[in-house]
């Protein structure tokens, strides 16, 4: 009992465990449609590019939310235009933008002056979490929850199908980039949380824990959201008892669980494979 309420007597904890819990539900949930859509790889672009967004919006004294989600939308826009005018491959393109948009960010913070910690931005900062960021993040989650479930039965058919989706009159166009302007926002939303480095796991890992555990999209939705929020938890209460990194905890915990899943899963694990059938 000690081990659950001493954290709970202090504020920042308090804030931390919320947080936390919300951007792991909100990661979770967008994470299935990554595992589905096959964006494990656009969600590291995204995640990496919102970094020179939050140096030129502190340089020019805009709201760090406002910075990267341009700069994560511009990312997304650079891939699309490089491969469409080149014959290079898309997973080459990512890698391209994703590595010059982070270096671009690198370069800013070492020459604009100012009070912005590098490591907050890598790794996150949620035990120093400010009301104001709490409340951006609240908002952010409320409208990428909102997107997710207007569009839920839309999206679900584009990301399994795109082709029968098109042929059946849905805009597949306008899905397309509203899923990537939600991948932008989400990854704003994980910067407080992970950092720009780690919150590519907590886009992925949830979502590919759920896949490995059951065929029915519902369910897989409840089982990501569950894990995401379950581990992100954990991994406050580990930091704070081993004086660790939360970011790195928490992505730990969702590996933790990623593992036990793909050895234990009921129909997927590889140890249950390789059991005698009956």
């Amino acid at each position: 009992m000690t081990w659950l309420l001493e954290p709970l007597s202090h504020a920042f904890m308090v804030k931390a465990l919320l947080v936390s819990a919300l951007v792991g539900g909100v990661c979770g949930l967008l994470s299935c449609y990554m595992t589905l859509k096959g964006w494990a790889l656009m969600g590291d672009a995204v995640s990496h590019a919102v970094m020179p967004g939050v140096v030129v919006a502190y340089a020019l004294g805009l709201p760090f939310s406002l910075g990267a989600f341009v700069f994560g939308v511009g990312s997304v826009a650079a891939i699309g235009f490089v491969k469409q005018k080149s014959r290079i491959k898309e997973d080459t393109v990512i890698g391209l933008v994703f590595t010059g948009f982070f270096a671009l960010g690198l370069v800013l913070v070492s020459k604009v002056r100012s009070n912005i910690d590098l490591t907050h931005i890598l790794f996150g900062n949620v035990l120093g979490i400010s009301g104001s960021d709490i409340q951006q993040t609240l908002l952010i989650s409320a409208l990428v929850i909102t997107l997710l479930l207007v569009f839920r039965r839309d999206l679900l058919l584009f990301c399994f199908d795109p082709t029968h989706a098109r042929s059946i009159g849905i805009n597949t166009g306008l899905l397309h980039y509203m899923l990537l302007s939600v991948l932008s926002l989400t990854a704003v939303a994980g910067l407080q949380t992970v950092g720009v480095i780690l919150v590519v796991a907590m886009l992925v890992t949830p979502g590919a824990t759920a896949y490995l555990l059951t065929d029915r999209f519902d369910r897989m939705t409840l089982l990501a959201i569950a894990s995401s929020v379950l581990s992100s938890l954990l991994g406050v209460y580990v930091s704070y008892w081993t004086d660790s990194s939360t970011a790195g905890c928490i992505v730990l915990a969702q590996t933790a669980l990623f593992l036990l899943a793909f050895l234990f899963a009921p129909r997927y694990g590889i140890l249950r494979a390789h059991q005698p059938q009956p």
